[in-house]
């Protein structure tokens, strides 16, 4: 058997393990679109500085930064389902203290709340690497963008989950949709019954432990892959994040926005079919480059107007784009490192991503609520911040292809 023949038996695991993690995407996933409908809309009702509106959204991304190193290495010592279950508790925690900061008015508490939903993005985005770990050469592109696929359920059912919710803590807005979370994560951790990952070796004195932090970032392909997987989850997120403000704002209602956001969500995931074929047929680094068009041509659908077809435009380019980027970014990342480094490179690399999306969705709430007096200004200020991350992520391709691949 050669090294890029399909081991038969690793592959039934890994499709195994591929069906359950999308269970897992489609059903804890949902709280996802719930928090980036409701985050920005909750922090602008809560907050008395208008310009703080989406600091809940920016502290989610900041706990996932945080919390990403920890899971990676509570994973590599313990397994892939500890992490994960530490995920969905800590999003049912969140949940909890969201309702309860909306219920007594406490922006804080909310704050408190998000922070801890930032616990389960980060063991979600492990979910991607997760689906390689037991996949064989040629199965791995097909498992990381099959699980990321399983977001096209989110993408339904969170949105949804919005409108059914709305009215049930009438006259206080909001807190039925962070009831909803709650109820998601108890009910999405038993899934993980049914995960079949070996834990990893343990480490002793003989074990090879792998290249050092500097080594793999001296790496070509590890540098490039980290910098276009920033760039692709941090544009994505600096301009959903100001979508629903933006939509509200332009003179369109909350469900308004909860459609966009669905249409947004369902171009993240569904692509996710076919884009490990495509991966495979035409080489990763024209994926990503695919998916750098794709952001800055919703940006320039999101320039040419304020009306409801402007934002499903962009929102859905938006969408392709952060598939095609991100889930280049991590099969080209998953290929540049040995087992031993998995731990390492994985959490390093998502506390990399995450820390960038913390900037950008806390840079969105300023340019959009501080760049002048109407939410059209803002809106224009979000998209046209985009250009500079991707001159940074294109010119990195474009070395790469050029040099850095001889090197890597």
């Amino acid at each position: 058997m050669t090294a890029t023949t399909p081991d038969i038996d690793t592959d039934r695991r890994a499709r195994h393990n591929v069906w359950v993690l999308v269970a897992a995407q489609a059903l804890l996933g949902s709280q996802m679109p719930i928090s980036f409908v409701l985050g920005g809309l909750s922090g602008q009702y809560l907050s008395v500085e208008k310009c703080l509106a989406t600091l809940p959204i920016s502290l989610i991304v900041l706990g996932s930064m945080l919390t990403a190193p920890v899971l990676s290495n509570i994973m590599q010592t313990y397994g892939r389902r500890a992490g994960f279950v530490i995920g969905a508790t800590g999003g049912a925690i969140g949940g909890i203290l969201s309702v309860w900061g909306l219920l007594s008015g406490s922006f804080g508490i909310f704050l408190v709340g998000s922070l801890f939903t930032g616990v389960y993005m980060s063991a979600q985005g492990f979910y991607r690497f997760a689906a390689a770990d037991t996949a064989s050469n040629a199965f791995r592109p097909k498992a990381i963008s099959w699980v990321m696929a399983g977001g096209l359920l989110s993408a339904i059912i969170g949105p949804q989950l919005v409108k059914v919710t709305d009215a049930i803590t009438d006259p206080i807005p909001f807190a039925g949709g962070y009831m909803a979370i709650v109820a998601l994560n108890l009910i999405g951790m038993l899934v993980f019954i049914f995960l079949d990952i070996p834990k990893p070796a343990p480490v002793t004195e003989t074990t090879d432990r792998g290249r050092s932090r500097m080594e793999l970032l001296r790496n070509p392909r590890i540098a490039v892959a980290m910098i276009c997987a920033m760039v692709s989850y941090a544009l994505m997120n600096l301009v959903m994040t100001s979508t629903p403000l933006a939509v509200v704002g332009c003179g369109f209602t909350t469900n308004d926005a909860a459609d966009v956001v669905t249409a947004h969500v369902l171009a993240m995931f569904a692509p996710s079919f076919f884009t490990g074929h495509l991966i495979t047929r035409f080489g990763v680094e024209r994926i990503i480059a695919a998916g750098l068009v794709f952001l800055a041509a919703a940006g320039v659908i999101a320039l040419m107007g304020v009306e409801l077809t402007n934002f499903f435009g962009a929102l859905v380019l938006l969408g392709l784009g952060w598939n095609f980027g991100f889930i280049g970014a991590t099969t080209m990342l998953a290929a540049a490192h040995r087992p031993e480094e998995r731990g390492r490179v994985q959490g390093m690399n998502d506390f990399a991503v995450f820390g960038m999306v913390t900037i950008a969705s806390f840079s969105s709430g300023i340019l959009m609520n501080c760049s002048g007096g109407s939410a059209v200004e803002g809106w224009t200020a979000v998209n046209y911040a985009m250009l500079p991350f991707l001159t940074l992520a294109g010119a990195a391709l474009i070395w790469f292809s050029m040099i850095g691949r001889r090197m890597a």
